[in-house]
């Protein structure tokens, strides 16, 4: 099968690369769409010094494996656990000692015509749900975990502080809670998209630290959590949500004095992302940029690495 290829030096789309195999546990699904994110563009920097087939975003059709889902449409979780340790006991699948994540860790993703998962990490994709809107399922369900970790509620302020993919996500998932959302980017047509959905928005120039009840840090960039800390009020929350390459010193002193709450927000929940992206009370299809087929790929990691870009697909 082809796939993009990622040695630790440069990424190659390999023509000849081995077709995974279904088998009790697995099922071997075929990439419609996969999507290119911040963390697979962190990887090429050196983040979790993976090797493999890149990709977690992905939308697909399921051609062999266990179960009813053979011939579905489905989308996959990434974090492939072992179900025997502590952890898993305690239902903290993604925290597996012995995990495996789909092209992050230990395992290929899906930039590839085929990849492999296991079969109870697959939800079937509602009917009244496109390909382009189902690849988004990962991210958006990254979103809707902060509902799961942070009481969010009617009136709170919540600042979102970043403007990529996954900050625009959780504007409108925050959005949904009745909150008082703006968000802080760089990029006047990023912010665009939101005023469109009457989400107030900050360009960073001109955007001074307010201190609100909770600060969203998706910036991808090291000086996300300085600028969180500085909007934060005393005894407030700061939610960070990047996974950055790049080493950086930061003073922590202040959380302290002022007895902010930190916490770390990874993968989310899938149930509630699929029903929003069936209700359409999330709206994904204008966070695309462009489309590339699977044998673009090379050019399509160097446009969604970028300054600015929205959201690259990939067609496989």
């Amino acid at each position: 099968m082809r796939a993009l290829n990622w040695n630790g030096r440069e990424l190659n789309l390999d023509p000849a690369y081995p077709t995974p195999e279904a088998d009790d546990l697995s099922s071997l699904l075929r990439v419609r769409f996969a999507g290119i994110c911040s963390t697979d563009l962190q990887i090429l920097r050196g983040y979790m010094g993976f090797r493999g087939v890149l990709g977690h975003e992905l939308v697909g059709d399921v051609v062999e494996g266990p179960g009813e889902l053979v011939g579905k449409r489905v989308v996959s979780e990434i974090n492939f656990a072992c179900r025997r340790c502590e952890f898993c006991a305690q239902g903290l699948d993604r925290h597996c000692r012995e995990r495996r994540v789909m092209g992050i860790l230990g395992a290929d993703g899906s930039f590839a015509e085929y990849v492999a998962v296991p079969a109870e990490n697959l939800h079937p994709v509602p009917d009244g749900v496109s390909d382009e809107e189902a690849v988004f399922t990962e991210p958006l369900a990254a979103a809707f975990e902060i509902l799961e970790q942070v009481q969010v509620g009617v009136g709170d302020d919540v600042i979102v502080i970043g403007d990529g993919k996954l900050g625009l996500l959780c504007a409108q998932v925050l959005r949904l809670t009745g909150a008082r959302v703006s968000v802080v980017g760089k990029h006047a047509k990023k912010l665009a998209l939101l005023r469109r959905l009457l989400i107030q928005t900050h360009l960073l120039p001109d955007w001074k630290p307010r201190q609100a009840d909770v600060v969203v840090e998706a910036t991808g960039s090291k000086e996300g959590l300085k600028m969180a800390m500085e909007a934060v009020r005393p005894r407030g929350t700061v939610v960070l949500k990047s996974t950055v390459a790049e080493s950086h010193s930061l003073s922590l002193a202040p959380l302290v004095i002022n007895e902010v709450t930190v916490v770390g927000s990874r993968c989310g929940p899938f149930p509630p992302a699929l029903q929003a992206l069936a209700e359409k009370s999330i709206t994904v299809t204008p966070l695309i940029e462009k489309v590339y087929s699977l044998g673009e790929g090379i050019e399509a990691v160097a446009h969604a690495s970028r300054p600015g870009t929205l959201k690259v697909l990939l067609r496989a």
